[in-house]
């Protein structure tokens, strides 16, 4: 069982990255005073012992430095690699910027490669810890899949996190929606990849900015994975960010002239970004188009499928019963992951296929 401390820790963790500092320090500063703990300490006691270990658990919030908190990211340790295939790391740039990325390549084999994923972290996260928490290279490894994880810097945001929420990062012309969809194309061209077979996926953050790359770029992503994240447009800047992750109402996009074929997954004891968000995804994918609804359980899981008249799923949506804020069926040896919920790399990767090998 977590103590309390740690408890606090964690909230004080969701406040820094949804951009409330000063909520952040007020949880830290009630946890080193004991307040909840069921220890009783002096004010002159706790000023002398708390002083140090604030400062150090702040800096660790804001600047990432090394201190473990629970859920951040394993720090220096690589996910492990099929037999024959391969995990490299190379640099992109463009003229939108440049990030390193994480290439998974399968084993070589006689056909070509099926498809390519872009992975997109959380906040905190970086592309080791993602790959580790998804177990998406080995899924990648059965199915003939190119994975591409792109790595936020601390530079462009201190928590690591891909910014969703600011309007220059939104747009088709520049930014990081239009770096990371020359990124995933130029991937796709060097290992070819076919056409209209480049997926996105994504956790919290990277979620929310997968789901505004298929907006921005439909011509280049078939379809999208969104776990845990936010619809196009909900936020403009840190303040509508973090009223978006409770929940509230954001004003809605102009509709689109398609749906944007899309999977979403989110927890219903989710306490960092709202489960009304996954709503917010699916009305944002499907633009008002009128697609038949059909609901199912599937694993545990409330699942709603929207349909074409040809019978063809549009949107998915999980509701994922008691998982929190972490990528269900993920693997404990990456951070936000909780292995006891649906295979949510699988049922992407099967969604994904589906879209790009329809049936007959």
């Amino acid at each position: 069982m977590k103590s309390d401390f740690a408890t606090a820790m964690g909230r004080a963790l969701e406040q820094t990255r949804a951009g409330n500092p000063a909520e952040a320090t007020r949880l830290i500063q009630a946890a080193l005073n004991g307040q909840g703990t069921g220890t009783a300490v002096s004010g002159a006691q706790t000023s002398r012992k708390a002083r140090r270990p604030l400062g150090q658990v702040i800096d660790s919030l804001v600047n990432g430095k090394p201190l473990r908190m629970p859920g951040s990211a394993r720090p220096g340790r690589q996910p492990a690699i099929p037999d024959g295939a391969s995990y490299e790391t190379c640099r992109h740039a463009c003229a939108h910027g440049a990030r390193d990325v994480r290439v998974f390549a399968p084993s070589p084999r006689d056909e070509p490669v099926r498809g390519l994923i872009l992975m997109l972290h959380g906040c905190t996260q970086n592309a080791d810890d993602f790959a580790a928490g998804t177990r998406m290279n080995f899924l990648a490894e059965e199915h003939n899949l190119i994975v591409a994880y792109p790595d936020q810097t601390r530079a462009a945001n201190q928590m690591a996190c891909w910014n969703w929420f600011r309007p220059e990062d939104q747009r088709r012309e520049g930014g990081e929606a239009a770096l990371l969809a020359d990124l995933a194309a130029s991937l796709a061209a060097q290992h070819g990849v076919p056409s209209g077979r480049i997926f996105a996926a994504g956790l919290s953050a990277g979620g929310a900015m997968a789901a505004i790359l298929g907006e921005t770029h439909p011509e280049v992503f078939a379809a999208i994975g969104v776990h845990s994240g936010l619809a196009p447009g909900s936020a403009s800047d840190m303040a509508s960010a973090y009223a978006a992750m409770r929940g509230q109402a954001v004003p809605p996009r102009s509709a689109r002239s398609e749906p944007q074929r899309s999977i979403v997954f989110h927890g219903t004891a989710d306490s960092t970004v709202a489960p009304s968000n996954g709503d917010a995804v699916v009305a944002a994918a499907l633009a008002g188009f009128d697609a038949d609804r059909i609901e199912d359980t599937i694993t545990g899981a409330r699942v709603v499928m929207h349909r074409d008249r040809a019978g063809a799923t549009l949107v998915e949506h999980w509701a994922l019963p008691g998982i929190g804020h972490a990528w269900s069926g993920g693997s404990p040896d990456g951070s936000y992951t909780d292995p006891t919920g649906p295979d949510a790399s699988a049922e992407m990767i099967r969604f994904f296929l589906s879209v790009a090998e329809p049936r007959q």
